[in-house]
């Protein structure tokens, strides 16, 4: 019902959520010697998502990590780029706040139109 509702947002909402948990994750093992960044394909999980509210095989709803190829890695074999993942950590955000915003949006009209405003 919530696809119907809100279309992909809902999905959206919590996969962003999930990959901004794996974000701070990374930052929080920033200094974790041996640490591997990881990720989320938000497309690829959201694609996966929506095949399966729909009733359609797929590869599994679930958000799967993948590893992040670093661009310098360090001596350590930590893999995290602290840079890389605050800018990937804000970019998050701001989609993040404009999905909220879009599904408020659309429980503000579901509710005026209840209330025969």
């Amino acid at each position: 019902m919530s696809e119907r509702l809100f279309g992909i947002h809902g999905a959206a909402l919590t996969l962003r959520s999930q990959r901004m948990g794996v974000i701070a994750s990374n930052i929080a093992n920033a200094a974790t010697p041996g640490y591997k960044a990881r990720d989320i394909d938000f497309n690829a999980a959201l694609d996966a998502r929506l095949a399966n509210a729909r009733g359609r095989a797929s590869l599994g709803g679930e958000a799967r990590l993948v590893y992040r190829t670093p661009t310098m890695p360090s001596l350590d074999g930590n893999t995290v780029e602290l840079n890389r993942e605050q800018v990937a950590f804000a970019e998050n955000a701001v989609a993040y706040s404009a999905t909220l915003s879009f599904v408020q949006g659309r429980v503000n009209t579901i509710t005026r139109a209840l209330t025969g405003e």
